[in-house]
């Protein structure tokens, strides 16, 4: 019987669904700034009577409210602002009961209870949905860059050429770094979002669902599997400078013998 009642309560309260999208390093939102908002920080701007679109300047654009016809025109509209656009972006979404009479949580179906859609609360929203959106895509990405390694490891072993090796395990750092750069210089996965520091509601709102979608732990594992994957690269390419080093002093004994084997020649002859 109270399933029940939960069951016809959910279906009588207004549902948003919000959807996430990490399509690329970064959105110019200069231009995007010149038409109404409501707030920046990130870009949110109204659309239609109820939906929204807040648009974060580290590449997530997080859509509330809106029928997929409206999401689709405002992803094309924001395709020329996308600086590196990924082929394959990141998406997350959640769905978003309103309903006073529930607490805010997450219920056995997944979907997320608010006793109000205000603003500041859809802006929490989309902050943790934009942070989880680039964890997911980093996460994955590190996977790749862990098989990379990998082969380099095997290619190395196998005795096979150590210019290639150099330039590769080079990238592999620059990745690592590049990941580190966006992650916490541009996202700030662990830091909380100016909205919550002087409201006590939004800062709960937020701590709660940062554990359910466990930012900080995302956040701490990613960044140790970049600290292993920097450590194995650099000790390869250690490795590589010792075996180049080697080389160059095997020619030098060479040429020091030739030259002995010449001036010698040259005494007796």
């Amino acid at each position: 019987m109270q399933t029940e009642d939960i069951r016809k309560s959910a279906d009588a309260a207004e549902i948003l669904r919000a959807r996430a999208w990490f399509l690329g390093t970064r959105i110019d939102v200069r231009d995007l700034e010149r038409g109404a908002r409501l707030a920046v920080g990130p870009l949110t701007m109204l659309v239609g009577p109820r939906g929204y679109s807040l648009i974060f300047r580290f590449g997530v654009v997080v859509l509330i409210g809106l029928t997929p016809a409206e999401e689709t025109e405002i992803l094309e509209r924001l395709a020329p602002s996308v600086q590196n656009a990924f082929a394959h972006p990141e998406s997350d979404e959640v769905d978003i009961v309103i309903d006073p009479d529930r607490p805010e949580r997450f219920d056995q179906t997944g979907r997320l209870s608010l006793t109000e859609a205000t603003a500041g609360r859809l802006q929490v929203i989309a902050q943790v949905l934009a942070k989880s959106c680039v964890l997911g895509y980093y996460e994955r990405s590190v996977g790749e860059v862990f098989d990379r390694v990998e082969r380099l490891a095997e290619r190395f072993c196998q005795g096979l050429g150590p210019a290639r090796d150099k330039k590769e395990i080079l990238n592999e750092i620059g990745n690592v770094l590049l990941i580190l750069t966006r992650t916490v210089g541009r996202v700030e996965v662990t830091e909380k979002p100016e909205i919550t520091w002087e409201d006590i509601e939004l800062d709960r709102l937020y701590e709660r669902l940062a554990y359910e979608y466990e930012l900080r732990d995302r956040d701490l594992a990613l960044s140790r599997k970049l600290e292993l994957i920097s450590r194995t690269a650099e000790t390869y390419l250690d490795l590589v400078n010792s075996r180049q080093t080697l080389r160059v002093e095997w020619y030098i004994v060479i040429l020091i013998v030739m030259e002995v084997i010449l001036s010698l020649h040259e005494k007796f002859f």
